[in-house]
């Protein structure tokens, strides 16, 4: 399944979904469902709330990468919909670690993302050490940020908060990544490329278009583990 619409159309199927039903469900048109199955649209802007509405993994659907159906993770989500923050006072649970979050940052160029963060809140995340075990990041190596910009969007959209594991470097083609690009802060899809380069493609493909850099002007942070979207 090389194409969104025949990932599409596989999903449907295995949901029992048909287009007017799943329409429905993610609060679209059957148009736009039509358009997708068509091949009309190639990266719709409601890409998230249809596979939500599928239980299905956005990046599967959007990209081709990753499982179907992603494993259960435990939510680190406050139920009132917005994160449980905490400062240095409030004690953990017996599971938890202190994970932070960084919303103000500065990064100089070549450097990575250890010595010249600029944090101006102090918050914190709760992960359980469960949570972060299953998907393979040492607590010690974990730190969130906030995404800015709509490049990949509809997966990922401005505001939405990334949890990066700073000790997974290696590029797996396909993979989400934080990169200190020139001093910036990216989150990007990124691909391995002959003659040392690689592919760096953001999921909002209508409005940005693939780069190509040599892995000498692009430092890698860390694999994204995890994101958290309100909608």
């Amino acid at each position: 399944m090389n194409t969104l619409a025949e990932r599409l159309q596989f999903a449907m199927d295995k949901m029992g979904k048909n287009q007017v039903e799943l329409a429905a469900l993610a609060g679209t048109s059957q148009v736009t469902i039509s358009n997708i199955l068509n091949g009309v649209t190639k990266s719709p802007r409601n890409g998230l709330q249809i596979a939500k509405a599928l239980k299905i993994s956005p990046e599967w659907l959007l990209n081709g990468t990753g499982e179907m159906v992603q494993p259960k993770i435990e939510s680190n989500v406050a139920e009132t919909g917005s994160f449980d923050l905490w400062d240095r006072n409030t004690p953990l649970n017996d599971d938890e670690v202190e994970v932070p979050l960084f919303q103000e940052i500065r990064l100089a160029a070549g450097n990575g993302f250890a010595d010249d963060i600029m944090d101006y809140n102090n918050f914190k995340l709760r992960f359980s050490r469960a949570t972060l075990r299953r998907q393979g990041v040492q607590y010690e190596n974990a730190v969130c940020v906030t995404a800015d910009g709509n490049s990949m969007e509809p997966v990922i959209p401005n505001g939405a908060t990334v949890g990066i594991d700073t000790g997974n470097k290696t590029i797996r083609d396909g993979s989400i990544y934080a990169i200190n690009h020139g001093g910036l802060l990216r989150i990007k899809l990124l691909y391995n490329m002959p003659n040392n380069q690689i592919k760096i493609r953001s999921y909002n493909t209508d409005e940005y278009d693939d780069e190509i850099a040599d892995l000498n002007e692009v430092s890698v942070i860390g694999k994204v583990f995890w994101y958290s979207v309100l909608l």
